[in-house]
């Protein structure tokens, strides 16, 4: 029994030294390791991979910053995304003026800033490395098919078939349906401030001072819309665009929720925008019908847009035909069939370049001439002049007549310099962009030039009390007129403004008429020249006018 239980012993004592180094040293490397994860949580992981997520944040910020004057450190993800919400015309013209090139990130964006004149016109002019962006969302409600995201040659072909619509013949064609707006509207706003002087419930003196901003955003997208697509559209349908506007506006602020979010400002103005676009489709449908009727003539940009599509269809056939058509009998620009969308979101690219713009320009304009009578004497003086005994009559003026008003096209060119409705215009880089010797703009970066230094420039507007004095005189007595290089108003380049002559020949056309048949009286405040950033520009207390009927003659 004793050697029974010695040889047990033996055996299992007798494991080979290398065995047992291999156990005790798994068993040490075991009590390491469950060491170090007993101290593991969930939230310690978290935590770890949020501060890298923060370093990763800032290294990035400060390899795109590189020589670019901002910010030192970026508030981590979010950057001045929350001073963003209510943004500042002084933060803004702070960082304008802060160096030819700035710059912030808000949230995956950086965004550069071109502030001087040439930093401008060299973005503007430079397809090979930008293309337009808009803001962040805007493919989202403008949709990403649209043509103002079209580059290169496709962007150009489009453009083209577009330059029709805003010729000398096409514009006046479109007078006599903008003065039925205008008088609409105008005998509106005097019936309002009847009412508010006669209840007392409006500003200054004669009680009958209200906000005006907002009336005239509306009368502005009712002016739009019926020089689109005439009276495709009603009244109510107009009126409902006009108020669901203020949505998109909201939504196209230049810093934004980059991704739609139910109940944020882009979720609404998607929602709104989707509206617009089926408004206008039905509207595209309506015309094509009505076009082929016998005796139709074009009263609408809508119209003609179609008119020349058919036009087109109708040489192609002659040619399919094997004719030898006239190269006078060949239509000016040669377009394929539009489908109601494609139309619709083209005239939605329409909308969005004039409402906010247009709203912003008239704001300033009835506020400039409200408080400088002697300005507005002088445009009344020039349009009685000119206009005879049709001086004050709707639907009497002619573009002729307009060409004529010299002084009154100085006071609107003057209100466009001191107050641009527009004043960045985002683009996005390609690919890298050398701006200057030192600093090339990174791809997928948002770069956007600045309009403010450029007409703002003493040394083209140095005249007439410099360059922040408003100064119509400068357009007649001065140089200002040559100052093209500083005139980027309706920008410069590839994707410059179509409908520049007639944006300036509608606010012509506002203020004739307005000046003829009423009295403006503008109660001023302690804010009436502060600068409200809402898109465009803005009087801060909402422009507080009231009206009263002058006889024209």
């Amino acid at each position: 029994m004793a050697s029974i239980m010695e040889a047990f012993n033996a055996s299992t004592t007798s494991m080979p030294s290398a065995t047992l180094d291999r156990l005790v040293g798994a068993k040490a490397q075991t009590g390491f390791l469950s060491n170090i994860t007993n101290g593991v949580n969930i939230w310690s992981v978290l935590f770890t991979l949020l501060a890298a997520a923060v370093v990763y944040d800032q290294m990035a910020y400060w390899r795109n910053k590189g020589v670019l004057s901002g910010p030192a450190w970026k508030m981590p993800f979010i950057g001045p995304f929350l001073q963003s919400v209510d943004p500042k015309f002084e933060a803004y013209h702070k960082q304008w003026m802060s160096a030819p090139l700035s710059c912030v990130s808000v949230f995956h964006i950086f965004v550069i800033m071109g502030s001087t004149r040439d930093v401008a016109r060299q973005i503007f002019n430079a397809p090979a490395y930008v293309k337009p962006c808009v803001v962040e969302v805007a493919s989202k409600l403008l949709r990403p098919e649209n043509w103002v995201f079209l580059d290169g040659k496709a962007h150009v072909e489009y453009r083209k078939g577009l330059n029709g619509l805003f010729t000398r013949q096409a514009l006046t064609g479109y007078l006599p349906g903008q003065q039925e707006v205008y008088e609409q509207y105008f005998e509106s706003f005097l019936q309002s401030s009847e009412k508010a002087r006669k209840e007392k419930s409006g500003a200054g003196p004669d009680k009958g001072g209200e906000k005006s901003v907002y009336i005239l955003r509306e009368l502005m997208c009712a002016l739009s819309c019926r020089t689109f697509v005439g009276h495709y559209m009603s009244h109510a349908q107009v009126k409902e665009i006009a108020d669901d506007y203020y949505n998109i506006t909201a939504a196209m602020e230049l810093v934004n929720f980059p991704i739609i979010i139910p109940f944020t400002k882009t979720w609404y103005g998607k929602k709104a925008a989707d509206k617009v676009l089926e408004a206008f489709a039905s509207c595209a449908a309506k015309a094509k019908i009505r076009m082929k009727s016998s005796g139709a003539k074009a009263e609408c940009i809508l119209d003609r847009w179609i008119l020349q599509m058919m036009e087109s269809e109708q040489y192609r056939k002659r040619i399919e035909r094997g004719e030898s058509v006239p190269s006078e009998e060949k239509p000016a620009q040669v377009l394929r069939g539009f489908t109601d969308f494609e139309i619709s979101m083209t005239l939605f690219t329409f909308l969005f370049a004039s409402q906010d713009a247009t709203s912003s320009a008239c704001s300033w304009l009835l506020q400039l001439l409200a408080d400088r009578p002697d300005a507005l004497e002088k445009v009344r003086a020039e349009g009685k002049q000119i206009m005879g005994d049709r001086y004050g009559k709707y639907g009497a003026v002619q573009i002729d007549d307009l060409d004529n008003m010299a002084y009154t096209r100085a006071v609107v060119k003057e209100t466009l310099r001191y107050r641009p409705p527009v004043t960045m215009v985002p683009y996005k880089v390609k690919k890298p962009f050398p701006i200057t010797p030192e600093y090339t703009a990174p791809k997928g970066s948002m770069i956007i030039p600045s309009l403010w230094r450029s007409l703002h420039d003493n040394e083209a507007y140095g005249s007439h009390g410099g360059a922040d004095e408003w100064a119509p005189e400068r357009w007649i007595e001065g140089d200002a007129e040559e100052q093209g290089k500083n005139w980027l108003v309706f920008g410069t380049g590839p994707h410059y403004c179509l409908g520049q002559t007639y944006a300036v020949m509608n606010l012509m056309l506002m203020i004739h008429l307005l000046s003829a048949n009423f009295d403006m009286h503008h109660t001023v405040t302690d804010r009436s020249e502060e600068i409200r950033v809402f898109a465009t520009l803005f009087p801060m207390d909402d422009l507080l006018l009231s009206f009263t009927r002058r006889v024209a003659a």
